[in-house]
């Protein structure tokens, strides 16, 4: 895919990877909708974004976004969904495990409702998470949420053939998620990536270049592309 003269709606597209994901999208000459629940946190962004605000967890509202910007090639959604409980399992507050699939459900949402809108050979992409497949301790309800993701996507790369729908799943990136600042900030990911092949954390613009890759080559499908500086290894 040519992604030049493409309209291309990027949920979770106002932080982070999302936000990387558009701004490349956009300097390759797509036509970039970039939506989140807080479209402000994009700050100020280059031509050829358009900033738009719906929860992906509100399905009326997302089919009406999808109704207003139809017909669409692109489709990427980084959007977490809410917060993630975190933590051993036989601790942890079963409402907030529960929560946790606000991702999958935001993610299921916006495929369900948003591939009648996509052109024939379009493209779908969804963040997952190296916890799908290798989990630290206290990461059960990533790893969970990030495993059903994948498994979705290998499921429906069949069912909605010929567009295209593949995964990327990011190990440790600095992103805005981190609130800590300063040298707090540095020793959090010094630590966390400390048994990595390459360890530091990696950058919403390297997981951005395999979010371009499955959506350039016209020849994958109901993959899952890892990002991760050799996490799965270590």
């Amino acid at each position: 895919m040519d992604v030049a003269g493409k309209k291309a709606i990027v949920f979770g597209g106002t932080s982070g990877i999302g936000l990387a994901t558009a701004k490349r999208l956009a300097e390759k000459g797509a036509e970039v909708i970039a939506v989140s629940r807080d479209p402000s946190k994009a700050g100020a962004v280059p031509s050829g974004i358009t900033l738009k605000k719906c929860d992906v967890r509100d399905r009326a509202a997302l089919t009406d976004l999808f109704r207003e910007c139809a017909p669409f090639d692109i489709l990427v959604s980084a959007a977490t969904g809410g917060d993630r409980a975190i933590g051993p399992f036989l601790e942890m507050d079963m409402d907030g495990y529960q929560g946790s699939f606000d991702k999958l459900w935001g993610y299921a949402n916006v495929v369900r409702f948003g591939t009648e809108h996509l052109s024939e050979n379009g493209a779908i992409v969804l963040v997952s998470g190296t916890p799908a497949r290798r989990m630290k301790p206290g990461q059960i309800s990533l790893a969970s949420v990030g495993a059903a993701v994948e498994t979705m996507v290998r499921g429906l790369a069949r069912e909605i053939a010929p567009r295209r729908i593949n995964v990327v799943s990011p190990g440790f990136i600095d992103t805005p998620m981190v609130p800590l600042q300063g040298k707090e900030r540095s020793d959090f990911y010094a630590k966390t990536t400390a048994e990595n092949i390459i360890p530091r954390a990696g950058t919403a613009e390297e997981v951005t270049q395999g979010i371009m890759l499955v959506i350039e080559n016209d020849f994958v499908t109901g993959t899952t592309v890892d990002i991760d500086g050799g996490w799965l290894l270590a």
